[in-house]
């Protein structure tokens, strides 16, 4: 049996690296998938974890070499998918969370169009503002990324699931009702229970 690919994208700002990390402490049978990206680290932020931290001529060469899954240029730094990580995950049968951009997103569902796409907004503009004043972006960073959010939100119809995060317990809950219910489809629990399901019979 294999697992099940879940996209996780949001405006920057909106919550979905929180909703992922409040995800991936309840269920262990997910896995997020660490990205390859060339911008400077955050405080706090640790190689590996966050992200694979690459030199811009790295990444090239991984793109070049046709490693990344999806790969997309975000606010001016490079981000990427690792494709031999993410279907070794599934082939194990984990379920494997992306959280990435909207162009990422797009040429996954390409290449493999049963991913289950979930998408992330703010209760306003107002307060993704607020809340990327809060996270210490710089003020011309935090205008360009509000802007940036108007044309991602507009590939909202894109995803099959869509969560409003105006309180993260709330959301959360929905991120693993999401998660919840794709487990329980009927191929899913066919191809885990089918010996179970022929005993019936």
């Amino acid at each position: 049996m294999t697992g099940t690919l879940f996209i996780l994208s949001a405006p920057s700002g909106a919550g979905k690296t929180s909703l992922a990390e409040r995800l991936l402490a309840v269920d262990s049978g997910v896995v997020r998938s660490v990205s390859h990206t060339t911008r400077t680290p955050r405080p706090g932020e640790v190689d590996g974890r966050d992200y694979h931290f690459v030199s811009a001529e790295q990444f090239e060469r991984m793109a070049a070499a046709g490693e990344f899954l999806e790969h997309a240029t975000v606010h001016g730094n490079r981000y990427g998918t690792s494709q031999s990580w993410v279907a070794d995950q599934l082939t194990e049968g984990r379920d494997v969370m992306l959280v990435i951009d909207v162009q990422g997103a797009a040429q996954v569902r390409r290449l493999m169009p049963d991913t289950v796409g979930i998408f992330v907004l703010p209760p306003s503009l107002a307060a993704l503002q607020e809340r990327l004043t809060r996270r210490g972006d710089a003020p011309e960073l935090i205008a360009g990324r509000v802007d940036a959010a108007r044309g991602e939100i507009a590939h909202v119809a894109e995803f099959d699931y869509v969560i409003i995060n105006d309180n993260l317990d709330c959301a959360a809950q929905d991120m693993t009702s999401i998660v919840r219910c794709q487990r329980l489809k009927l191929s899913h629990q066919l191809a885990q229970h089918q010996d179970l399901i022929n005993r019936f019979r």
